[in-house]
This record gives structure tokens, C-alpha cells and sequence, in this order.
């Protein structure tokens, strides 16, 4: 049972750690992850299951670690969600980069926001200057959103759809 109560509480102190870890790193982390965000994620899981679970390499000791991570997140979203400053720590608020197509230029060297990240963005958007651009916020989950002050644009964001080929009955003939 000790051994068990060892294996909750390194849980509990690499779970804390982590969460220090990417609140401090910034949100714009969270985004699309590109080859060296999965090999880092992977190194960490590597790095931080050893720490977890000790010297027991069993299965109960990883149903233990994994079932604790489980039952940490389960209670974090219940305390984010009873307290506001909890809240507000982990989730930040979104940051206006853009303002009636004036840039921000503080902001986007805070966030550490490259003028070729910020014109990806525009393109995904369907705009190609920055005047146009009535708000861009970097939201909290990291992506920007973009409000521009044309009424004919329906739909600001392109999403790639794979086109799935479907048998008719006219094919089948």
C-alpha cells in the first residue's frame, strides 16, 4: 500500500510540474504541433514516467500512475471550474494583435508572434492585408481568429476536407 501511495504522490508532483511547465511556456505552444512539440512531448513522457512510478515497472503500479492522472485532471477541471482565479491562471484571456488594422506590436513580441506566423494566419483566413482586419485575437488555445469588416465573407475559415469516394448505383451498373 506505501508503495502505492509513493506511486499518487510523484503522480501528483510531475502532474503539478507539467501544468507549471506549459502555463509558463505560453499558450501559442499549444497550437499545431510541429515535429520537434511531438518529440518533445515524447521525450517527456519518457522522461517523467520513471519518475513516476518508481522503481515498480508492474501493471498495477501503471493503472495506479495512470488511474491518479486521471482522478488529478478529473479534480483540476472541478476546481477551475468552482474558482475564478484558478481559472483565470490556467486559461489566460484571449489577446487583442490586431485592432481596426493596427498591429499590435507589443503584444505580438510578447507572445512571441512572427510577422510570418501572424500572415499564415491571414491567408487561412481568406485576407491579404491587414488594414482589412477589424480584430485579430490570439485566443486561448493558442489559434487567431480573425474579424474582418467585409459582409460578403461567409466563412473565414478554410478547413481542407478530404473528398471520400462513394459508390453509386450508377457505378455499380
Amino acid at each position: 500500500m506505501e508503495m502505492y501511495l509513493n506511486i499518487a504522490f510523484r503522480c501528483l508532483v510531475v502532474y503539478v510540474f507539467m501544468i507549471l511547465a506549459i502555463r509558463l511556456t505560453g499558450k501559442k505552444e499549444l497550437t499545431q504541433l510541429n515535429t520537434i512539440d511531438v518529440i518533445l512531448i515524447l521525450l517527456i513522457s519518457n522522461a517523467v514516467q520513471n519518475a513516476m512510478v518508481g522503481p515498480d515497472s508492474s501493471l498495477s503500479g501503471g493503472i495506479v500512475a495512470a488511474g491518479v492522472l486521471f482522478l488529478l485532471n478529473f479534480l483540476m477541471k472541478k476546481v477551475m471550474f468552482r474558482s475564478k482565479r484558478i481559472r483565470q491562471f490556467m486559461l489566460q484571456k484571449p489577446q487583442v494583435l490586431i485592432h481596426d488594422g493596427k498591429m499590435d506590436f507589443e503584444m505580438l513580441h510578447k507572445l512571441d508572434i512572427s510577422n510570418d506566423e501572424l500572415e499564415e494566419a491571414m491567408r487561412e483566413h481568406g485576407i491579404d492585408e491587414i488594414k482589412s482586419i477589424k480584430l485579430a485575437m490570439m485566443e486561448v488555445d493558442g489559434n487567431i481568429s480573425i474579424i474582418t469588416g467585409k459582409t460578403d465573407l461567409k466563412r473565414t475559415v478554410f478547413k481542407r476536407k478530404r473528398v471520400h469516394k462513394t459508390l453509386s448505383k450508377t457505378a455499380l451498373m
